[in-house]
């Protein structure tokens, strides 16, 4: 008997992550029945965000940030690909590393980065390969670049984070 499997990756930079991104991946895999959610820490990603953490400080946060929910996992797929982050190698890297995938990987994507998909690599092929799970954030929201500027303020991030994302930042003095 072969085991498929459903997969819905949710990518980013992880900025910090954030509670939002916790509701939200929560919010898909309770809606949709989704087996695992995996988030994928972009490594090297293409569109530089001020203030970026070193991407080992990103995955950390991250690892921490779902230790706590069965469902959600981790992976360093882009870490081992090195180079530039591009959603289409990370996508075309998973379905050559998991054969059992059912259908088509299910991509969690927020509304103001679903609008910019043409200035994508290869965005007419991604469309091809994945099922967009679209996310209108209006209702929540709070961005990393929020968080950051609130760091850089010395104001707090209690509840904006998870409290052991909130003591990684702190004790590796990040955004400062």
């Amino acid at each position: 008997m072969v085991f498929e499997m459903k997969l819905t990756v949710f990518a980013g930079t992880f900025n910090p992550i954030h509670i939002a991104h916790l509701i939200i991946a929560e919010s898909v895999r309770d809606t949709m029945s989704c087996e695992k959610i995996m988030f994928i820490p972009s490594y090297n990603p293409p569109h530089k965000e001020n203030d970026l953490a070193d991407a080992h400080h990103r995955f950390n946060m991250v690892k921490l940030a779902i230790a706590d929910n069965p469902y959600f996992e981790i992976s360093d797929i882009e870490f081992k690909m090195q180079g530039i982050s591009y959603t289409i190698n990370t996508i075309r890297k998973l379905y050559e590393e998991i054969p059992d995938i059912e259908g088509k990987i299910n991509f969690i994507i927020g509304t103001d980065a679903f609008k910019e998909i043409n200035s994508w690599h290869e965005s007419e092929e991604l469309v091809k390969l994945v099922n967009f799970v679209i996310i209108d954030r209006a209702d929540i929201n709070i961005s990393s670049s929020y968080i950051r500027e609130r760091i850089k303020k010395g104001q707090s991030i209690k509840y904006l984070v998870s409290e052991s994302v909130k003591e990684y930042i702190y004790g590796h003095k990040l955004y400062t």
